[in-house]
């Protein structure tokens, strides 16, 4: 009764808005529910109930006192999380990209130098960014899926003498974790900042700001953190405020202007906050839940899961004499890149595994399109039981286009 009620009324409203003169008519739109998918790609996976309940709440102004006061606890657990004391560490209003570009536009200025690695996709966008910002770019290069060492990072540094140094900690394109012992130190040697990103690393892979040595960092919520893409971790280091607040020119970007962002979320030398934008206020709260989520659990607990699970997960998939890309050394355990075995179609396999069981995980990204699929067990999901599901779709799957799996690998 409620859908043909709802039907009458909009042929009523389209013979009304017609009668007006107006020229665009009523869409046929009607209401929607979403499928309830098992999220095991690259990002986003599925967010933890709690954070999805919290999103309910009742909302409050972007200047509430309740709301700033909402907004420091959110600070203060993001230095937690980012295990840093840098007093700018924030929410930037938009998704885990918005946060990398706010990196790059604040920390260089035209004619500026920076050094970009690039073992993966993201790398390549850290050097479109930097280049439209009027950075003199120059590159290390790396195949995709392996990593720098560091005699390799100093002797570019060495070379170029960069003003930025960006290194991508967390490659969601290929699931490789490059270390960065060492990095920080040769940094300031050189005078050098260096950016990470922790997009696919934040609360699932042990991560330190401050004993790397690392000066602007940014992540991701819809990843390990297990909340809904819209805000994202972002936290400058005193050397990186300090290259912000004495800069020769406005930075480029109105939006991701952190001095003006500054006065908002954390007043000017302490005087009164200044209006920026409107913060989202729900998704504000959501990341909220997901911090709190972080703290119950504890990092150390929460690293340690991530690992015991992934390793389950590999050994599982090896089984299936299945090849993992990157080396067991500097493997990602909340992102796993698997090699698609040779006949098989990789995109054939991914739609198969959500038509028939709702389970996503990822095609191969950039070079790696068709030649590898990116399986996220992140967050809420770093379970053995839901790894364990993926394994055995996954064996259906690759079945259902005649690949042999290994007596051994039998379930």
């Amino acid at each position: 009764h409620w859908q043909l009620d709802r039907s009458r009324a909009h042929v009523k409203m389209a013979a009304h808005m017609r009668s007006n003169g107006m020229e665009v008519a009523l869409p046929p739109v009607g209401g929607f529910n979403p499928p309830n998918r098992l999220l095991c790609g690259p990002g986003p996976g599925n967010a933890h109930p709690r954070v999805l309940s919290k999103m309910g709440l009742p909302q409050v102004g972007h200047l509430d006192p309740y709301f700033l006061e909402l907004m420091e606890d959110i600070k203060s657990l993001l230095r937690y999380t980012f295990q840093t004391t840098n007093d700018f560490t924030i929410p930037v209003s938009g998704t885990g990209s918005a946060a990398m570009e706010a990196c790059v536009c604040n920390m260089i200025e035209p004619g500026d130098t920076m050094l970009i690695g690039i073992n993966g996709y993201f790398g390549n966008r850290l050097v479109d960014m930097a280049s439209r910002y009027g950075a003199k770019v120059h590159t290390m290069n790396k195949p995709w899926g392996q990593v720098y060492s560091f005699e390799e990072i100093k002797a570019a540094v060495e070379k170029y003498k960069p003003t930025v140094l960006a290194l991508v900690h967390a490659e969601t394109s290929t699931g490789a974790c490059q270390p960065f012992d060492g990095v920080g130190d040769l940094c300031r040697k050189h005078n050098c900042l260096l950016i990470a990103d922790c997009v696919t690393s934040i609360s699932g892979v042990p991560l330190y700001l401050d004993k790397w040595g690392v000066d602007a960092a940014y992540a991701g919520t819809q990843k390990a953190l297990s909340c809904p893409p819209g805000v994202a971790p972002l936290s400058f280091s005193p050397r990186a405020m300090a290259k912000l607040m004495g800069r020769k020119t406005p930075v480029a970007n109105w939006y991701l202007d952190m001095r003006m962002i500054a006065s908002y979320l954390t007043g000017s030398s302490g005087g009164a906050r200044s209006y920026h934008h409107t913060a989202p206020i729900s998704m504000c709260y959501a990341l909220r839940e997901a911090l709190e989520l972080v703290k119950e659990e504890g990092l150390e607990a929460r690293w340690a899961r991530h690992r015991e699970v992934a390793e389950h997960f590999w050994k599982q998939l090896e089984a299936m004499g299945l090849e993992m890309l990157v080396d067991h050394k500097y493997r990602l355990p909340t992102l796993t890149t698997v090699k698609v075995p040779p006949g098989i179609d990789s995109k054939k396999v991914t739609t198969y595994m959500l038509q028939r069981y709702e389970i996503e995980i990822g095609n191969g990204l950039g070079e790696l399109a068709g030649k590898a699929w990116r399986i996220g067990l992140m967050g809420c999901n770093a379970r053995h039981d839901i790894a364990l599901l993926i394994v055995s779709a996954l064996r259906d799957a690759l079945e259902q286009q005649g690949y042999k799996v290994p007596r051994r690998a039998a379930l």
